[in-house]
């Protein structure tokens, strides 16, 4: 049985939230003061129907049809052919954290009381998430205007006892998944249809996903960058707190401060701190406060687009209960997300770049003061040569992926949606552009943690010292050439796990 509990009211969502809908999987219920304004809104769309009078999507067809009349009779039968005709996904379907989140947010959306739909029909979506029935939502199909209409559709079928779905993690037909969780089809009534498709719930779906990997991944970024700047004997004078104060940026004063903390207690950087060697490090250590910083602001830019976007309503059209008006307007158009969800991308690609970089200089000996590939037998041995190949190919990848979806529109529906965002592309670029740069993070962590053990006797700092050890708990010192994947498969796992951000916070260092 699920005892915790996460309470859809008048209150926004915060991205905590979400992480813990995520993480702990909490029962979903609708607070009392919703279900009010959800009925108040309803009540409107009743007397529309009740009166015949002629309102987009409620006595009318939709998108081109908006000027044909439909008979009250038909208001049902309406909604229910408007779901079927729009489930056209395609491709895989998407992963099932994120097709829980499209259900959350469309829960949110729908409970504020101007989508003129039932309060069983928001019901029927959080039985569905408190029963584990996730519709099976095809990836492909959303131009990210009109709202994102053919991943709603499909989630909107198993509502309806049609498409598929997952229940307890078995695919089967819609209507068996509801009837193993004991619930009953939906039968739709006036605007209701309209109400579940309209709205950018798949764009905030991924791009929400994906900006919570992002904004830990950044911190942990922090961490293997700070080991491979011990590892290549790299200065801290470009981390002093003057220098950052100085350009004002929030995101670079957070990261230098976090380099400081890190490295404090180093050996490794003490032992050449009074050294002339090097005056300035190469612009992928020197200036980590600046390119990493400007992601993190980056991301909290990103942040509170998609926070405003979650707790906004985005569906078309609007009931607004006090008046009694219906207003047709374009809040479900995607353009807010997909600009966020395209800098996302960005940002992200960014990150894996400089990675990148860092990783060449420890390849290079004439950079990096050690062995060439981070091998002490090299010829017999190619240590990491092809790990920075494999970074390299993945870097230039995400340059591909980063060009922005949101810059193209091909017009819809006979020209009456001729302007569109194409978020749902962006959201999902993003998300891959951050499982490549996980494993590019991976990658360095590797060749850091390599470079570490090459510089001893002399030894790291605290934190990086516990980061090591607990990585060579998986990946073991690289002494001759071995089978290359599966070492950065399990440090891509560490990545992803934030192991190095958790591992430095338990030595009582807090991160920014």
């Amino acid at each position: 049985m699920l005892n915790k509990k996460l309470i859809i009211g008048r209150q926004d969502l915060t991205l905590d939230d979400v992480q813990f809908f995520l993480t702990e999987n909490p029962s979903i219920a609708l607070d009392e003061e919703v279900k009010t304004s959800i009925n108040a809104g309803h009540n409107v769309i009743k007397e529309i129907v009740e009166k015949d009078r002629v309102v987009y999507g409620v006595t009318t067809g939709f998108g081109k049809f908006a000027d044909v009349r439909i008979d009250a009779q038909q208001t049902r039968e309406l909604q229910r052919r408007l779901i079927l005709s729009h489930a056209a996904g395609t491709g895989d379907p998407m992963p099932a954290e994120i097709v829980r989140l499209m259900m959350l947010f469309k829960i949110k959306n729908l409970s504020q009381g101007f989508s003129g739909v039932r309060v069983q029909v928001v019901e029927q979506l959080v039985n569905m998430l408190n029963g584990n029935i996730i519709p099976v939502v095809p990836q492909k199909g959303s131009v990210g205007a009109s709202g994102d209409l053919a991943p709603l559709a499909h989630m909107a079928l198993v509502m309806i006892g049609e498409g598929e779905a997952f229940y307890q993690g078995k695919r089967m037909t819609g209507a068996q998944a509801l009837q193993k969780a004991g619930l009953k089809p939906l039968q739709l009534e006036a605007k209701e249809g309209l109400a579940i498709l309209n709205g950018t719930q798949a764009i905030q779906a991924c791009g929400v996903f994906s900006l919570l990997q992002a904004r830990e991944l950044v911190k942990t970024a922090d961490v293997i960058a700070a080991m491979s700047l011990e590892g290549l004997l790299g200065t801290l004078t470009a981390f002093d707190e003057r220098i950052q104060k100085a350009r004002r940026h929030p995101g670079q004063l957070h990261v230098a401060r976090n380099f400081r903390s890190i490295l404090a207690d180093s050996p490794i950087v003490e032992s050449h701190k009074q050294s002339d060697h090097r005056v300035q490090d190469a612009y992928s250590l020197r200036c980590i406060p600046q390119v990493h910083g400007a992601i993190r602001d980056g991301l909290d830019y990103v942040a509170g687009v998609f926070e405003r976007e979650i707790n906004g309503v985005t569906d078309n059209p609007l009931v607004f209960a006090e008046s009694g008006e219906v207003l047709s307007g374009g809040n479900f158009h995607g353009e807010p997300v997909a600009l966020a969800a395209d800098y996302l991308g960005i940002l992200m690609a960014e990150l894996a770049n400089i990675s990148e970089r860092r990783i060449e200089h420890m390849m290079d000996p004439t950079m990096s003061e050690m062995a060439g590939f981070l091998t002490e037998e090299g010829g017999l041995n190619s240590g990491f040569m092809i790990a920075q190949v494999t970074a390299a190919a993945l870097v230039s990848e995400n340059k591909v992926l980063a060009h922005p979806a949101s810059v193209d529109s091909i017009p819809t529906s006979a020209n009456k949606e001729d302007h569109v965002s194409m978020g749902a592309h962006a959201a999902r670029k993003a998300l891959q552009i951050i499982e490549n740069t996980q494993t590019v993070l991976a990658i360095e962590l590797m060749c850091a943690c390599q470079g570490l053990d090459l510089r001893k006797p002399v030894l790291p700092s605290k934190a990086t010292m516990a980061v090591l050890q607990a990585f060579r708990q998986q990946v073991p010192f690289w002494d001759k050439d071995r089978v290359m994947y599966p070492d950065i498969e399990k440090a891509r796992q560490f990545v992803v796990a934030a192991r190095p951000l958790k591992i430095v916070e338990q030595t009582g260092i807090e991160l920014q």
